[in-house]
């Protein structure tokens, strides 16, 4: 596709960039009338859920940067999925600071959430959720976290063994082809690391103006102690052998060796350079928002006995209209399988 049909496609069918739609009515379930959200949820039981963190991403922009691109992404996401009769719901961010690797630990401006206390957040939201009818979620995430959200997604099902969908995704790493540096002038030209020019052109591109500031914009070269490009950068950009996540002390960790909070250069971002990457994660998210209705249509679920260890009679009830007439809340639900 030219410039001209991304930015067409992204601006007709997603909307994007459009104001935030954190607190406006009818969007996330938090802001919508209990009637619509049941009814909605009807048509289509599907939840999005972006997760985020309060994290240092430089002095030329915000410490929510990963949640709001998620957030800009998800909402773009319902608004398409509205135009197609079957919105999607949408939940607010559980972690509004999250966890962290090691390496961010004392970095001014990052607040880090314990490993074990961010996965028992996750697991209540899966549940909770699940008690209402959502009984099909995904979780997007931007941050360096996956490993908790993973952890998570596998702890619910080892305690509660309930049939449904749940799925664990970064967003970037979903599309990192759009992130490889290329020849269009509207196509980065470093790959995807933090703060820098993929991260500062998505901000610029989805968040309001005063969010990011390039007068601000720092440069920095991290030290590592081993060859350079021995391990992968956030976005597994290169697929080699060890992520950035599965090692540590390869490098001075954060607030010595990039203090400034960026690594690589947010002085050469716009907003162009994001509505590939942008689009494209729209494009994949909504995929798999219709590749799980098709097969599981509003308010059916995976087969329990295929999935679980539970039987069709002992679940039969809990998987019932939530409030409706013979409906037993998951919550007293005698447990199976590891504790």
């Amino acid at each position: 596709m030219n410039e001209e049909e991304v930015d067409e496609l992204l601006k007709e069918r997603y909307e994007i960039p459009a104001p935030s739609e954190i607190g406006v009515a009818d969007t996330y379930i938090q802001t919508t009338p209990r009637w619509k959200v049941v009814e909605k949820r009807k048509k289509n039981d599907v939840v999005l859920v972006p997760v985020g963190c309060t994290e240092c991403h430089g002095m030329h922009t915000v410490s929510a940067l990963d949640t709001f691109q998620c957030q800009s992404i998800v909402e773009g996401v319902r608004r398409a999925t509205a135009k197609d009769g079957r919105e999607v719901s949408l939940a607010y961010n559980p972690l509004p600071y999250g966890a962290h690797p090691y390496h961010h630990l004392g970095m001014p401006g990052t607040v880090m959430v314990p490993q074990r206390v961010a996965v028992e957040v996750l697991v209540a939201t899966m549940l909770g959720l699940w008690n209402d009818g959502f009984r099909k979620q995904i979780y997007i995430n931007n941050h360096g976290q996956l490993w908790v959200l993973e952890t998570a997604l596998h702890e619910f099902l080892y305690r509660y063994q309930l049939p449904c969908i749940i799925q664990v995704m970064d967003w970037h790493r979903a599309i990192r082809e759009f992130f490889y540096p290329g020849a269009k002038e509207d196509m980065v030209k470093t790959p995807f690391v933090h703060a820098d020019e993929c991260e500062t052109s998505v901000g610029m591109l989805c968040f309001p103006e005063g969010m990011v500031d390039l007068s601000h914009a720092d440069e920095t070269h991290p030290k590592s102690y081993f060859e350079p490009g021995r391990f992968d950068n956030s976005t597994d950009s290169f697929h080699r052998p060890q992520r950035w996540s599965e090692t540590e002390m390869t490098s001075p960790i954060t607030y010595k060796g990039t203090p400034e909070g960026v690594v690589g250069s947010p002085a050469i971002a716009e907003a162009r350079k994001a509505k590939r990457p942008i689009l494209a994660a729209c494009e994949y998210l909504t995929f798999c928002v219709d590749e799980i209705l098709d097969a599981f249509p509003p308010g059916t679920v995976p087969p329990t006995e295929e999935v679980t260890h539970r039987t069709d009679e002992e679940m039969e009830a809990y998987l019932k209209e939530p409030g409706s007439e013979g409906w037993r809340s998951v919550y007293g639900l005698p447990r199976v399988g590891m504790e």
